[in-house]
């Protein structure tokens, strides 16, 4: 499921808020049905959204902490 949805976590490399917004807003609109929502369906659309990127983000924090980190070659 959700295959065009981007791999988030990385060792060494840190999501942006907007990469994050985007993966939820896949999620959103694969579980929803909707490319695009209606009017009457857009606060929830969003709503969603939201929510989902909040607790991605705190999941790829929590996950971070127990990532091995690779040394940088100088």
């Amino acid at each position: 499921m959700c295959r065009s949805i981007k791999t988030l976590r990385h060792a060494d490399v840190i999501a942006t808020e907007e990469e994050i917004r985007a993966a939820a807003r896949q999620f959103v609109r694969k579980v929803s049905g909707f490319q695009r929502p209606s009017g009457k369906h857009e606060e929830a659309f969003e709503g969603a959204i939201d929510e989902i990127t909040v607790v991605s983000q705190r999941l790829l924090e929590a996950i971070a902490v127990n990532l091995p980190h690779k040394a940088v070659a100088v």
